[in-house]
């Protein structure tokens, strides 16, 4: 489905655009390198533009859940308040991290915002005594992504260049669980499971993760081309799926509402492809009931042959030949029609109708 109708809002920055967010308003942000800062209606017009001191580059933009007009920016080793009605200087800046900034994410009381930084901690911010609470330090590398579970205000999933995917509780100071990707890669490889050639010393750094709507199921892009699908139980999460989705390392991932039928995930690459999946409900009650049919004894191998299994029943719905690198992907609905934003190494936020689904 090449055919799909693509806008370019072009107007709000002059360097590559990095990270994307809207609020409950149908207001959108966009961050930039050089310290840009941009907030546009749902039409594409910007309403502001920002200049953050120090001009280091905004990775990092989101709305606070319960105040849409209050935005969260990431630049550096600050990260700024700002309010979209006003848009002028930040009404606050945290100097909370040592290192630069990778991505922030606040969780939906509007309690908690969590920094993630190149050195690989991540430092939780309490919002209404604006002290650190809580520094989680786990990851060996830079820790890429971060994201707030919904219906958990305090736990969190985090990954890293490190490889490892991690789940917090912001009370502990320790993971509650945790798994190495190069380990689970290695036993689907065992399992020769769809390997193109040259990609087997791919190593699955963690690039991008998602959590769902119900808060219980979370995605994991990585620099294999592969998408890993987790759920959650208690204190601990297992891989229920796996596929190939990008040739080169998938940049960014993230759901796009659930039906109860089935689960849309959007992905977009460094191989400049953006694609939409269908992960059908079925597929994870598929896993779920081959795994009650396992003895205890069973060993890894055998989870991964009904993973390689299961990954047929993911179906794209959607590719798209973006032709840049894919720097963040939203899924939005905008004047009344769902649409996917782009931000690539262009100046411009590039935006594609998707129609019914």
């Amino acid at each position: 489905m090449s055919g799909t109708m693509m806008a370019k809002w072009d107007t709000g920055h002059s360097n590559a655009i990095l990270s994307l967010a809207i609020s409950k308003d149908k207001v959108v942000a966009s961050g930039a390198e050089g310290g840009e800062l941009t907030v546009w209606s749902e039409q594409g017009h910007p309403l502001g533009k920002l200049h953050m001191n120090g001009g280091d580059d905004v990775t990092g933009v989101v709305f606070s859940p319960i105040s849409s007009t209050k935005l969260y920016a990431s630049h550096g080793e600050i990260i700024s308040v700002l309010d979209t009605r006003v848009f002028k200087e930040p009404v606050e800046n945290f100097s909370v991290n040592k290192e630069e900034i990778n991505c922030i994410s606040v969780n939906e009381t509007d309690s908690l915002l969590a920094a993630a930084d190149d050195s690989g901690a991540v430092k939780v911010l309490d919002l209404d005594s604006k002290k650190v609470c809580r520094t989680l330090q786990r990851h060996t590398n830079i820790c890429s992504a971060i994201a707030f579970r919904s219906h958990r205000p305090q736990s969190l999933i985090s990954c890293g260049l490190d490889m490892q995917v991690m789940l917090w509780n912001v009370q502990k100071i320790r993971p509650l669980w945790l798994t190495n990707l190069q380990h689970l890669a290695q036993d689907e490889e065992d399992m020769d499971y769809h390997q193109s050639p040259g990609q087997l010393f791919n190593p699955p750094l963690a690039h991008s993760l998602s959590v769902s709507a119900c808060g219980n199921v979370f995605c994991c892009g990585a620099e294999d081309g592969k998408i890993r699908y987790f759920r959650i139980t208690g204190t601990r999460f297992e891989e229920e799926l796996c596929f190939k989705a990008h040739s080169q390392g998938v940049s960014q991932v993230s759901f796009l509402g659930q039906d109860p039928g089935h689960t849309l995930l959007l992905s977009g690459g460094n191989d400049g492809k953006v694609c939409l999946w269908d992960i059908g409900n079925d597929t994870a009650q598929h896993q779920r009931q081959q795994k009650h049919h396992r003895s205890k004894k069973s060993t890894s191998s055998v989870k991964f042959r009904q993973i390689a299994e299961a990954a047929p029943r993911v179906s794209s719905k959607l590719c798209v030949e973006h032709g840049e690198k894919v720097n963040w992907i939203l899924g939005a609905e905008l004047q009344g029609a769902k649409a996917l934003l782009v931000a690539d190494p262009s100046s411009s936020i590039s935006v594609y109708q998707l129609g019914e689904l």
